[in-house]
This record gives C-alpha cells, structure tokens and sequence, in this order.
C-alpha cells in the first residue's frame, strides 16, 4: 500500500464528513472528496510533503465545490440524513439536522463555509484563512454575520 493510499482510507471518513457540511448533499460530497483525492493523487509527491497535507486536501474539497458551483449556476438541494451517523431518535435526529441545514444553507457560500469550518471542523480562524484564501479578520467577519443572521432566523421561528 501506497503512503497515499493509507493516508486517504484513514481519512476518506472525515473528509466526507467535512465536504457534506460545506455542499449540503451527500452525493456531492462524495464528488468533490472524488476529485479531491484523485488530483491529490497525481500531486502525491508534492502534497504529502506539505506541512499539513489534511488542510491542503480539505483545500481542494472546497475549490472543488465552489468549481462545481460556479459551472453548475444553481444550488443543490440539502438532503435530510447523511449516512455514516447514529441517532437515538432517528425522527427527532433527522427533524433536528434539517432544521440547522435549512437555516444554513440560507447562509452565503462563504459564511456558511467558515462556520462549518469553525464549529463543525474546530479550526482556528488563521487555518480557516488559509483554506478559503482570505484573512484572518475577513473570517471572523464571516462567522460573526453567519452567527447573528442564524439568531435573527431562530428568533424569528420562536415568534411564530
């Protein structure tokens, strides 16, 4: 087995994970993880020598959304389970992870990127600079808009 080839099955799991939280769809995730790893494939010998080759590939993850994106013109439409997870009340669990998807994908592509990175991938805000190429302040401005426009929506639910 390849130094690749045992770096992308002890990481496959988690990259789909993360590319679920940043497409919405499963079937896209397993698109851009796809794409990423066969172009990480070809770049082996450069991108295993890296400092951190997860944070370049997870790179990839998103340039491979935002490219199949931009080409496509539309959005896709969130699924309501992601496989791989275990829930106690699989109605209530479903009902739950829904919610929290349809208020984020109400969100901008950029906010909705660092939020994911930041709470659902626990990054600091410079490696989530690195990943979406912008800085560290543009960041914490992502998340801070992303964060009052998800209490304004919950807000906003609670009224009704």
């Amino acid at each position: 087995m390849t130094d690749f080839e045992a770096w992308a099955e002890a990481r496959v799991a988690g990259l789909l994970r993360f590319a679920y939280l940043v497409t919405g769809s499963q079937h896209a995730a397993e698109d851009a993880v796809q794409a990423a790893l066969t172009r990480a494939c070809e770049k082996w010998s450069r991108v295993g020598c890296t400092h951190d080759p997860d944070s370049y590939v997870r790179r990839m993850v998103v340039n491979e959304h935002i490219s199949t994106w931009r080409r496509s013109g539309r959005r896709e439409v969130a699924v309501a389970e992601v496989r791989d997870t275990v829930v106690v009340d699989a109605a209530a669990g479903v009902a739950d992870s829904d919610a929290v998807w349809r208020m984020c994908s109400a969100l901008p592509r950029r906010q909705r990127a660092a939020v994911v990175l930041r709470f659902y991938e626990d990054l600091e805000y410079a490696e989530i600079a690195a990943l979406l190429d912008c800085s560290e302040a543009t960041v914490r401005s992502h998340v801070h808009r992303a964060l009052t426009s998800l209490r304004a929506s919950l807000t906003s639910q609670e009224e009704r």
